[in-house]
């Protein structure tokens, strides 16, 4: 999901990373509703709540929404800064870097939210701060490793872009390619899994409370390792069949 850049990737690797960090998207989103009254995989409404705030005239809650927005585009630009900074270093390593930052963030809400939590609004707002910050993260990551084609967290462009692709599909005059086809499978695959995902982190966040950051984590070091597993398990592939192969070319 993670070795190969915008160039060499192919259908396959969009849909296991889209399907993925899609799921990661909906649990963290619909758990800091359930938990914080406040979403985090997107910043549209956070805009919109800032242009309120400021008419109204509360401005600790327009400090509080800007710090919001600053920590979404941190992340955003750090994961893209961190990816062109170590990409020397191997794709795979490059494009690593930003999901282990992801971890450890949503590992230290977790621990926090459930030993130390006790709803006091400058703790509400420092955790929504903090997974509004690892959704800028995965975004830009996501984006940038694929080149625009997925955006897990961004709702909005995703139907925005499948209504587009649907108008395409069925226009008569519109040739049905395979590359549309992808398109339209790999938006419905970021939806669908989106759902699932926001079910799933409703529902255990509402029996295991902030547990459920522990999961999100679970399935984003299950994308960070992915493809070092899929690489060991080939290079000890190729080592059993070596001997084997020696042996027919002594005989």
């Amino acid at each position: 999901m993670l070795r190969n850049d915008q160039k060499k990737r192919s259908t396959k690797d969009n849909l296991m990373l889209a399907g993925s960090t899609a799921t990661a998207a909906g649990m963290v989103n619909v758990a800091s509703v359930v938990a914080f009254f406040a979403f985090t995989s997107n910043v549209t409404g956070h805009v919109a709540i800032l242009a309120e705030e400021i008419v109204k005239g509360h401005w600790h809650q327009v400090y509080i929404v800007l710090i919001w927005l600053l920590l979404f585009l941190f992340g955003a630009f750090l994961a893209n800064y961190l990816i062109y900074s170590v990409v020397r270093k191997g794709t795979y390593v490059a494009h690593s870097v930003p999901v282990i930052i992801e971890i450890i963030v949503l590992l230290g809400v977790a621990f926090y939210g459930h030993n130390y939590y006790s709803e006091t609004l400058r703790e509400t707002e420092w955790l929504v701060g903090a997974l509004l910050f690892c959704m800028g993260l995965q975004n830009s990551l996501v984006s940038t490793i694929t080149g625009g084609v997925v955006k897990t967290t961004h709702v909005t462009g995703l139907f925005t872009d499948l209504g587009a692709e649907l108008s395409q599909w069925f226009h008569p005059k519109t040739e049905s390619t395979k590359i549309l086809k992808d398109r339209l499978t790999l938006r419905f695959t970021i939806l669908s899994f989106y759902i699932f995902g926001g079910l799933v982190g409703g529902w255990f966040f509402l029996r295991f409370d902030f547990h459920v950051f522990y999961l999100v984590a679970a399935i984003m070091l299950f994308v960070a390792y992915y493809d070092m597993t899929m690489l060991v398990t080939k290079k000890t592939i190729m080592k059993i069949k070596r001997p084997a192969h020696e042996i027919q070319e002594q005989n």
